[in-house]
């Protein structure tokens, strides 16, 4: 059976802006890190790019930012991987040392006259507005916004792969979790802080909302493919449907002439893989096929339409 292949995020990123030149060096970097850490950078700075495009950033900033985004969680390179790959919770111990990869990969990037720009990408992508982030516990106004926007990016695909989503049904529930992080909440701040700061979450209310444009538009593109794939499994059906007619004629033949002749007509039109005895199981596989295929797109419509009533509140 043909298989449906569906990217995550929209394969369609960056593709208002030309980055290869500007990031071919910086891309080099990543080649350095664990697989999943790559993949995780190779993500955030695509939503990163596409939140700018929604925000109608200028290029230079969008392209800043996305280099930032990349390079990130560079320090990560000089975490220990027994700490970096852990599959439990980590210790506090092995968190503070976790949290170092942001001052770790500054360092890198201000050590590096091509990378220096983008430091702040490492630097800040921690640090919440509300101060309660690290390294250096800054607070809104001292955050730059594109790492604001990669903060957002960032928190999302790790949620995203700690949950092992292969589709967007339920990301709703992933997005509830972002905007309680952009509500304010006393508990997490400290004394000192409370009267200039209670106003502000963890996160930025109005580059999340940005974000949930971007999420609708991956969803719309999974709807897409999904039903891409539907006319292929109709289209399949209908091919099987025309053989149950050929065998139907075929076992009511009088004549051996017709009958062989129908038996031919069901032997061309099978195709790699098919064959007398195993076609009726195919026709069951490709009805099951359609079947989850049609759910899951009603369900990604629902997906899309609580994510416009959570982008009103």
């Amino acid at each position: 059976m043909f298989k449906q292949d569906i990217e995550f995020y929209s394969p369609i990123n960056l593709k208002t802006y030309n980055l290869d030149q500007a990031m071919r060096y910086q891309l080099n970097m990543l080649e350095n890190l664990d697989p999943f850490t790559k993949k995780h950078s190779e993500n955030v700075a695509n939503l990163t790019c596409r939140m700018c495009e929604y925000l109608h950033a200028k290029k230079t900033f969008t392209i800043h930012a996305t280099i930032c985004a990349y390079l990130h969680d560079i320090g990560k390179l000089f975490i220990p991987p027994e700490i970096l790959n852990k599959p439990t919770q980590l210790t506090e111990e092995e968190f503070e040392i976790m949290k170092t990869h942001t001052t770790i990969g500054y360092n890198m990037c201000m050590k590096d006259l091509k990378l220096r720009p983008y430091a702040g990408g490492a630097l800040y992508h921690h640090e919440c507005l509300n101060g309660s982030g690290y390294p250096n516990g800054v607070t809104k106004k001292d955050i730059p916004y594109y790492a604001q926007i990669i903060h957002i990016a960032d928190v999302y695909d790790a949620i995203v792969s700690k949950r092992q989503y292969v589709t967007h049904i339920n990301i709703s529930e992933t997005l509830k979790l972002l905007l309680k992080d952009a509500v304010p909440s006393i508990q997490s701040l400290a004394l000192d802080t409370l009267s200039t700061q209670s106003k502000y979450g963890k996160i930025n209310l109005k580059f999340l909302k940005v974000l949930f444009k971007v999420v609708i538009d991956d969803t719309l593109y999974e709807i897409s493919c999904t039903q891409e794939y539907i006319k292929y499994l109709e289209d399949q059906l209908k091919r099987l449907d025309k053989i149950l007619k050929y065998e139907n004629k075929a076992n009511n033949a009088k004549r051996e002439i017709d009958k062989a002749y129908y038996l031919e007509c069901m032997r061309v039109s099978f195709i790699q893989g098919e064959n007398f005895d195993n076609f009726r199981q195919i026709i069951v596989e490709y009805e099951e096929a359609l079947k989850n295929r049609n759910d899951i797109v009603r369900k990604l419509y629902r997906e899309i339409d609580i994510i416009k009533k959570l982008g009103k509140q």
